[in-house]
């Protein structure tokens, strides 16, 4: 990009482009391009069994780390495990490296490669899309605005700036209440420091720093947004459109530039937006798609699932006795998971250690398969929302899968995150209903979209180049082109709104995935109960737009 300033006409910001597609590409495409491909076929069984026996390990070891950090413990116990985890972790790295190295349908795999800029201009983008990539830096930030004919970049603030901002805007989208000016800067990604509602003037800034410079080309195009850093937790739905939002005013008494909130006007009103790790994983994902035959049936929606012991849905007697301890065998069970200390992190369970029910989400799932005929869908509610429903290969007949259900994330070992489905059975007794993102991975789909209406499922480690490892990047890699996440902890009645809407957009007016969910997002936000972004924000979709 400095040779670029140097010599603007020589394609150098295609060049940068292309640089910063190969560093986020390169592991999620190589995944993606496996996608649907047993690699394993043909490998050794000693191999395999290996990686069973390491994956296994990986799971006992997160358990017990749970248990350690969740009662009393020395410094040198929580060290010695997390240092058994992360040697467990580089040795199941090896021998997956091995058995794509070894397995004869992965030798004959197309290695993928990042696109070329003019590969992304003909192959990812049309007239009416544009797309947006960032890089954020240390001394300088870059966003390149792509077009199918052109290439525009523009040098943004430093890496500190920008995340600072973004870091503000997220702690105040994540509070409900009315809006109100916080100027205050350098606010982290968590609820506990979110204490202002949210504010335009905060969104204003951001606004400001990543979408003013390319104002002038956003029109009312669809917008590819790739991300980078703190910005992949920001919903740019909600940020002000630097177009007829008023983003800059000249103070009457100074005459200098300010910005100003007076005319609020989130970008999702003029805008179709979808999020993509990287521009080439577009094109994978039609590759992967583009000759396989369409799902059989509409839609399947697990939702409300069983989480507790002492839930109504369990038998009376169960009932009575699970209430009366206060250690019951499901509470240990639960710890055993790691599910206690998750759900505590991620806000979905309090003080009294137990995981709340969402009844919203039985409304939603209702409403949502209204929609089609009986024959046509598959609604497993209660008990039947299981970790063995999710991954029978029944879900595999149905072009929309649906999960209205609590999500978390582990942010040492993204692996790890996951939702959670029912974790006792008709009788109380526990089970295991939590599955992993890694275990998603195993999941074969033929899916055009994987809803997750859970909390914060679109959050992930952060690791450079790649964006966010999520249960994004699982799905796609079982088989969906398209999934919709959310990015916090989401309000129970207004998702169960905004769901409904989305799917009546899709099922009835046959719109594409990507103009429903706007559709329903506008709507929402047009209903004074329901018009802070902390409502209608937080789900964005991620993948194919067409």
């Amino acid at each position: 990009m400095r040779l670029h300033k140097q010599k603007p006409l020589e394609g150098y910001d295609g060049k940068a482009l292309q640089v910063s597609e190969r560093a986020r590409a390169r592991g999620l495409l190589e995944t993606l391009a496996e996608a649907g491909a047993d690699i394993r076929q043909g490998v050794d069984p000693q191999l395999v069994a290996r990686e069973h026996s390491l994956q296994q390990q990986l799971n006992t070891k997160a358990e017990q780390q749970m248990k350690v950090l969740g009662s009393k413990h020395t410094e040198e116990r929580a060290q010695a495990i997390a240092g058994e985890i992360e040697s467990l972790t580089t040795e199941f790295q090896q021998v997956e490296a091995q058995i794509r190295q070894n397995s004869p349908r992965y030798a004959a795999l197309t290695q993928p490669q990042p696109l070329l800029l003019k590969q992304i201009q003909t192959q990812v983008l049309d007239e009416d899309t544009l797309l947006l990539e960032y890089s954020l830096g240390n001394e300088h930030s870059y966003l390149w605005a792509v077009t199918p004919s052109s290439i525009t970049s523009y040098e943004l603030p430093k890496r500190d700036e920008i995340e600072a901002a973004a870091r503000q805007v997220y702690a105040l989208l994540t509070v409900t209440g009315q809006w109100k000016t916080n100027a205050a800067a350098g606010r982290q990604l968590t609820r506990e420091q979110a204490q202002t509602p949210f504010s335009p003037e905060a969104a204003t800034r951001l606004s400001q720093m990543v979408l003013a410079p390319v104002a002038a080309q956003l029109g009312n195009k669809r917008l590819l947004i790739v991300a980078d850093g703190a910005l992949e937790y920001i919903p740019f739905a909600a940020l002000p459109s630097p177009v007829g939002s008023g983003l800059v005013a000249v103070s009457e008494t100074t005459g200098s530039e300010k910005p100003t909130t007076d005319r609020y006007q989130p970008l999702v009103v003029d805008h179709e937006i979808v999020s993509l790790p990287s521009a080439s994983t577009l094109a994978v994902l039609r590759q992967e798609v583009k000759d396989r035959k369409p799902a059989d049936k509409t839609v399947a929606v697990l939702a409300d699932p069983v989480f507790e012991s002492d839930d109504e849905r369990v038998g009376q007697a169960r009932k009575g006795a699970a209430a009366a301890s206060r250690d019951n065998p499901l509470r240990a069970k639960n710890r055993a998971l790691g599910l206690e200390q998750a759900a505590t992190e991620s806000g979905l369970m309090g003080a009294e250690l137990k995981i709340s029910r969402l009844p919203g989400t039985r409304d939603e799932a209702t409403q949502i398969l209204s929609l089609v005929p009986p024959e046509q869908r598959k609604g497993a509610f209660d008990f039947a929302a299981s970790r063995q429903t999710a991954t029978s290969a029944e879900l595999s007949q149905y072009r929309y899968v649906h999960f209205a259900t609590h999500g978390f994330l582990n942010s040492l070992h993204p692996e790890l995150s996951g939702i959670v489905l029912s974790m006792v059975d008709e009788k109380g007794n526990p089970q295991d209903g939590f599955l992993r993102a890694h275990e998603v991975f195993n999941l074969k789909l033929t899916a055009d979209l994987v809803v997750l209406s859970a909390c914060e499922t679109g959050l992930g480690k952060e690791v450079k180049g790649e964006g966010l490892v999520s249960l994004t990047r699982g799905f796609m890699y079982a088989g969906a082109p398209r999934v919709v996440v959310s990015l916090w902890s989401v309000n129970d009645k207004a998702t169960a709104e905004l769901m409904a809407r989305f799917y009546r957009g899709m099922l009835r007016d046959k719109m594409r995935p990507a103009v429903a969910l706007r559709a329903a997002q506008i709507s929402l936000m047009k209903e004074r109960a329901w018009q802070s972004p902390f409502y209608w924000a937080a789900f964005t979709i991620q993948g194919e737009w067409r």
